[in-house]
């Protein structure tokens, strides 16, 4: 990576001289133009000189003009031709023009390839400043679990406990493993569908049937945090897509939901859906901390997490939108996001095809 970098300072630099070196020939270009017309009208000069001695010598003007065409002479005073004059500006005005736009094409490019460069060098460093977060943020996430699973381990090991007693830390460290599981497989996802190592189905799924299936494996933990989950899902409505794809998608927004709605001591979520002429809308609605609108676009992206107060869950990987992002532009499909700002809750919209037979 710094390799890379050094590489790219280095272009960015040479880029730059570049442009000023095409800037100093551009003006030594235009002096050397303004030189030669100057040239010329000093030979053209020494022509007035000389006519003007024939005529002081009595030489008959018409004489002098036959002599000298480039000269015209009137009330015995010799000048230069309207022509010859038009001539010499003309000429210096095509040599300026001819550089002007040689030089400006040639600076274009070299500011499109500053601008490539240095956007380059921008989202290179956002990167390192994700990966570096992403890392601290894993890190962190695993070692709560981890030191659970230890507490709770020494616990059972060190005393004599009841078995509803030894039930509680049983459940607790399934829970905990359940946890880092989550986060392994959202990491290994992420891999899989940023290089395109996904092999997707399409067929019609029957999106009532998902929707209770995953609304039903995160009930009870709703139900620890206040939060009841609502359901309005149109009976026999299918979408076209990859059955464990939607599973995943669902999953994801429903687990996010559930995070926003926690930190503000309960509330609801809703999942309702609808035929939108050939498709089909699944929204997830919640009461939860909400997020800025301004932070739109950042929902989705890899490794993002809103700061504490904006959105963001007490845990997770900043993976899981972007991996529910990837699944849908993959299934031809697309999600969208909405707030009306902090602590209003937010609104997330699943859209798929509709699946064929049913149109």
């Amino acid at each position: 990576m710094k390799a890379a970098r050094i590489f790219q300072l280095t272009a960015l630099l040479l880029v730059v001289v570049s442009v000023f070196q095409v800037c100093y020939w551009l003006f030594d270009q235009r002096e050397q133009a303004l030189a030669k017309v100057s040239q010329q009208q000093r030979l053209y000069q020494q022509q007035l000189m000389a006519a003007d001695t024939m005529l002081g010598a009595g030489v008959p003007a018409a004489q002098v003009q036959s002599l000298l065409p480039d000269v015209t002479v009137s009330g015995g005073k010799a000048t230069l031709s309207t022509q010859v004059v038009r001539t010499l500006s003309a000429e210096q005005q095509r040599r300026i023009n001819q550089y002007l736009w040689e030089g400006g094409f040639f600076l274009l490019a070299l500011c499109a390839c500053i601008l490539v460069i240095w956007r380059a060098l921008r989202a290179e460093a956002q990167v390192l400043k994700e990966q570096d977060n992403f890392l601290a943020l894993v890190s962190h996430q695993f070692k709560t679990p981890l030191a659970s699973l230890q507490l709770s381990l020494e616990t059972m090991s060190l005393r004599s406990l009841s078995p509803e007693q030894s039930r509680t830390l049983i459940e607790r460290m399934l829970a905990d493993l359940t946890r880092m599981e989550t986060m392994v497989s959202q990491i290994l996802d992420s891999v899989r569908l940023s290089r395109g190592r996904v092999d997707l189905k399409r067929e019609p799924v029957l999106l009532g049937s998902v929707v209770t299936r995953v609304v039903a494996h995160f009930q009870e933990r709703a139900q620890k945090d206040h939060i009841s989950i609502e359901t309005q899902i149109a009976e026999g409505l299918q979408v076209l897509a990859d059955p464990l794809a939607v599973d995943v998608v669902v999953r994801n927004l429903l687990e996010n939901a559930l995070a926003a709605v926690a930190p503000v001591g309960g509330g609801k979520v809703v999942l309702s859906s609808r035929r939108a002429g050939s498709e089909v809308e699944l929204t997830v609605r919640d009461t939860g901390i909400g997020f800025r609108p301004a932070d739109e676009t950042r929902l989705f992206e890899k490794f993002s997490r809103l700061h504490p107060g904006a959105g963001s869950s007490y845990y997770g990987t900043g993976l899981g939108l972007y991996i529910v992002k990837r699944l849908m532009q993959l299934l031809g499909g697309r999600v969208t996001a909405r707030s009306e700002g902090l602590g209003r809750g937010a609104e997330f919209v699943l859209i798929w095809p509709l699946a064929a037979g049913l149109s």
